[in-house]
């Protein structure tokens, strides 16, 4: 079964939109059990539309198709469909309906686009939106399934989730795909392809392995394609056993939990807590800490001691220390751990100190260097690391480096 996700819009093309709906369909689709071999962004162009509709038929099961459908005039599909189908626009009483309730409770007046927005194909399935006044287009031709919604991501989704995952699932049951994602953390994409050489070599048949690099973070996803999906579930079971006992200390965790939900879950475990003393991440790991729900029980603070003064002031860093070591050593990312931990009352504390750049980089110290402290009763670690020169990368690197040494010391014994 193969699927091909259209995305039709000159936002996308030229960069001003992320193009975050290509990547919800696929998983969502994959999960189905459709291969996904190919996805395309297209113009809000009548020719460029139906060429890709023309292209598409009967060389796929279905064909995702967002974006375009508005009211104003750059919004072209629904007529270019009409074409490609041999149909015309009539009105929907029932999105007209559904327009009109929606707009009441904004306070808004029904305009002549909105009455247009209720048109829709003589000849489609019509997908009735409850989160927009755009709704979607089920169509078939030449052994095709045509879908079209609209591109705003969450109205898509709803019309996905509504109305064409369960009726692609009571329709499509051939094949099964199961994935399964593993995360680690501190080896490079090569020196884990060059770990994991003999595991992927003996990999049963109905498996593959994909290595899925981001900021340092590479996720392992291994991949089960049959049809039967309690067999296919047992294969997967026994290989992600193996992969914990090749990399046990880099596996962190599953599924694309984030590190920060990994380490405050072991901080929550324990009954722990943690506070962030920052300079070169600049409040990142805070933030990082507190994008997840509940991290209040184990989060207590931080402090961003991005000037030497907040070192020397708040820290109680002596000035000597700074003067000597410099305010990107193992020294001074020491005392920020130690004396932060003091002042939060808190089990753990980490420390970062480091040049994000592009600037402020000297020949022993050069962009990218980064100081990282741990402290807890457990001692005080420290580790240096270096990245590369863009900042914004190195902010995140930064950020995952210090989670990860505060992960391992939660760990330890």
């Amino acid at each position: 079964m193969k699927a091909i996700i259209i995305t039709i819009g000159d936002e996308l093309l030229i960069g001003q939109t992320v193009n975050t709906n290509s990547a919800w369909l696929g998983s969502e689709i994959s999960l189905l059990g459709f291969d996904v071999p190919r996805m395309i962004s297209i113009h809000d162009n009548r020719e460029d539309i139906l060429n890709i509709l023309e292209e598409t038929t009967g060389k796929y099961d279905i064909a995702l198709i967002t974006g375009g459908l508005g009211p104003t005039s750059d919004d072209i599909t629904k007529p270019a469909l009409c074409e490609f189908f041999g149909t015309r626009l009539i009105p929907d009483n029932e999105v007209l309906m559904m327009i009109e309730t929606m707009l009441k409770k904004r306070g808004l007046p029904l305009n002549e686009n909105n009455v247009r927005q209720a048109e829709v194909p003589e000849s489609c399935r019509v997908l009735y939106n409850a989160m927009g006044t755009a709704p979607g287009m089920w169509f078939e031709k030449g052994g095709t399934v045509f879908i079209a919604m609209p591109g705003v991501p969450y109205e898509m989704k709803y019309i996905m989730t509504e109305h064409v995952l369960p009726e692609l699932r009571s329709r499509y049951h051939s094949q099964v795909i199961i994935h399964k994602n593993v995360m680690t953390y501190g080896l490079s994409e090569s020196m884990l392809a060059e770990t994991l050489e003999k595991f992927e070599s003996s990999l049963p048949s109905e498996i593959r392995l994909a290595y899925l690099p981001s900021f340092g973070i590479i996720k392992l996803r291994l991949t089960a394609k049959g049809t039967n999906k309690t067999h296919l579930t047992g294969i997967i079971n026994e290989q992600l056993k193996k992969l914990y006992m090749i990399l046990p200390e880099y596996i962190y965790g599953e599924d694309e939990e984030p590190l920060e939900k990994v380490t405050g879950n072991l901080l929550r475990g324990k009954n722990q807590t943690i506070a962030t003393v920052e300079s070169c991440t600049g409040g990142n790991l805070a933030h990082m800490f507190t994008s997840i729900p509940g991290s209040s029980c184990y989060f207590k603070g931080s402090l961003v001691a991005y000037d030497n003064r907040i070192k020397t002031d708040v820290l109680n860093i002596p000035p000597h220390i700074l003067k000597r070591y410099g305010a990107v050593s193992k020294q001074v990312a020491g005392l920020m751990a130690s004396e932060a931990r003091k002042l939060f009352k808190s089990d753990y504390t980490v420390a970062t100190t480091g040049i994000a750049g592009p600037e402020g980089g000297t020949k022993t110290k050069p962009v990218g260097t980064i100081w990282i402290a741990v402290d807890s009763e457990k001692g005080l670690v420290t580790e240096k690391k270096y990245y590369g020169n863009d900042r914004t990368v190195n902010i995140n690197r930064f950020s995952l480096a210090a989670l990860n040494l505060l992960r391992k010391q939660i760990l330890r014994s």
